[in-house]
């Protein structure tokens, strides 16, 4: 699902529309599945004496951890998203107080991307958007970033050019 179209300007189409990369909720899913085998355990050695009191402990500590150890991250990921159009790049994220950042293309001077070993592996990386009025914009964890930043290459110096043809995909 993309940014609403009633969020976009006039004749302003999306490129590209990006969570964050999966690798933010491997944690959460081991999590996940450590938890219950420790729930299930947990519940199959309480002595029938503490029942039901263990019962009801065990299943408070397990839904204290499944929201924030599992829950949190997994929405925290869902709202957090990259929109690339062919005016401007569009950050969205927050599950309840929403925040975002608009950046015209225009105010880009500099893309460039950074890829840890892990990332390497993972095919993704940090792309950090530079402007000369205030600090780069630091986006991380973007899925194929090496494409991402072909793809911002090719909008600005389109953009830049004054008889660029239009980029759409």
């Amino acid at each position: 699902m993309g940014l609403p179209e009633k969020l976009l300007g006039t004749d302003e189409h999306v490129v590209l529309h990006l969570r964050t990369h999966g690798k933010a909720l491997v944690l959460p899913a081991l999590i996940l599945v450590l938890g219950a085998v420790v729930v299930g355990v947990a519940l199959a050695v309480a002595p029938s004496s503490w029942q039901p009191w263990a019962g009801g402990v065990i299943g408070v500590l397990a839904a204290l951890v499944f929201v924030s150890w599992v829950l949190l991250p997994f929405l925290r990921w869902l709202t957090t998203t990259y929109t690339f159009t062919d005016r401007r790049v569009i950050t969205r994220q927050g599950i309840i107080n929403k925040s975002g950042h608009d950046l015209p293309l225009t105010r880009i001077n500099n893309v460039a991307y950074e890829r840890s070993l892990l990332d390497r592996i993972l095919g993704c990386g940090t792309l950090v958007l530079t402007t000369a009025a205030e600090k780069p914009v630091t986006l991380h964890d973007i899925p194929d970033v090496e494409r991402v930043h072909v793809a911002m290459t090719e909008l600005l110096f389109s953009s830049e050019a004054p008889d660029a043809p239009e980029h759409n995909e």
